[in-house]
């Protein structure tokens, strides 16, 4: 595996970019663990720019959540038979009793529980949050969220410094035990879950 050629290609950033814009609408694309090992080549060798990753996987945050709140705008959060099943369903029933309350907190800690983010997007379009209220949240959000996940990769890639291939490798795992942590926190400190979580407790 190339990773000098896959760190300097054009591509990079723009399928980055799209993974992070998807996963607002499909938990399935592993948006963190792709933030974070981009993170770890960047400090191991210095492609992509560090500089580059943060503002384009903020901005893809952003652009993610924007397109859910404006479908929440749209079509309500009960048109769909995706939104009326199983986690989802459960996760819009709390973010809808709670967004205007704590928009703050939803929008923040809504970034790091899966399905949360969908449903806080959504709920905060459908309950009519006003945009000029909910844009600067969200832009601060995807801002520390990049700056999260680009960081915890950046210690790997340092600490890994002459076997690129090892950083990447070891900051997968790394970034998904973490998320798994940060979701705990989150569910367990938040609003709406078992200690006002945002989630199901387990």
């Amino acid at each position: 595996m190339d990773l000098d050629a896959i760190a300097a290609s054009p591509w990079v950033l723009p399928v980055l970019f799209g993974f992070v814009v998807g996963d607002a609408f499909l938990v399935v694309l592993p948006s963190e663990t792709l933030v974070v090992a981009l993170g770890a080549l960047a400090a191991s060798t210095g492609s992509p720019s560090l500089w580059a990753v943060v503002p384009v996987a903020a901005a893809g945050a952003v652009v993610g959540d924007l397109c859910c709140y404006l479908i929440g705008r749209r079509v309500g959060l009960d048109r769909w038979a995706w939104q009326r099943r199983g986690r989802v369903s459960r996760a819009l029933e709390r973010a809808r009793t709670t967004v205007h309350r704590r928009t703050a907190v939803l929008v923040f800690t809504a970034r790091y529980v899966p399905f949360a983010r969908i449903a806080v997007n959504l709920a905060a379009g459908a309950g009519g949050v006003p945009l000029r209220r909910y844009l600067p949240l969200s832009l601060a959000a995807g801002l520390a969220w990049a700056c999260y996940n680009v960081g915890v990769g950046a210690v790997i890639g340092a600490a890994f410094g002459d076997q690129p291939l090892v950083a990447t490798l070891v900051s997968i795992p790394v970034a998904i035990a973490l998320g798994l942590l940060v979701d705990r926190i989150v569910a367990g400190l938040g609003p709406g879950g078992r200690n006002g979580g945002l989630r199901e407790p387990s």
